[in-house]
């Protein structure tokens, strides 16, 4: 599973689909025409960028299909990284967009345990 790490994208909502659909999705249906299952890794933003980014991976998922694509929104490299470990052992999981980090959220907290 190849992992693109999708930055440099405007605040606002809808000026973020715009240069996503012109700069990266070309980029990414490249990645699934070649054959790699794929993970779009988003920054933390706002629930304003939630359904754009649902959207056009449910919509690369149908289109590339039985290529994989997902996406995260991940704060933090690490989390990137596991979350493309699991997502590549999850063969059934597919056009989802998952955001592990929500901004201004302070990362991610620790796990605590009864015990």
């Amino acid at each position: 599973m190849k992992a693109i790490a999708v930055d440099d994208l405007p605040g606002d909502p809808l000026a973020a689909a715009a240069v996503f659909h012109q700069h990266w999705l070309p980029y990414a249906e490249e990645v699934l025409e070649s054959g790699d299952d794929l993970l779009l890794v988003f920054a933390p933003a706002d629930h304003t960028h939630s359904e754009w980014r649902r959207a056009a991976v449910a919509g690369l998922a149908r289109k590339h299909a039985p290529r994989r694509v997902n996406a995260v929104a991940a704060g933090q490299q690490e989390a990137a990284r596991q979350a493309q470990a699991y997502l590549a052992a999850a063969p059934g999981v597919t056009g989802q967009y998952l955001p592990l980090a929500e901004p201004g959220g302070g990362g991610f907290p620790e796990l605590h345990r009864a015990g």
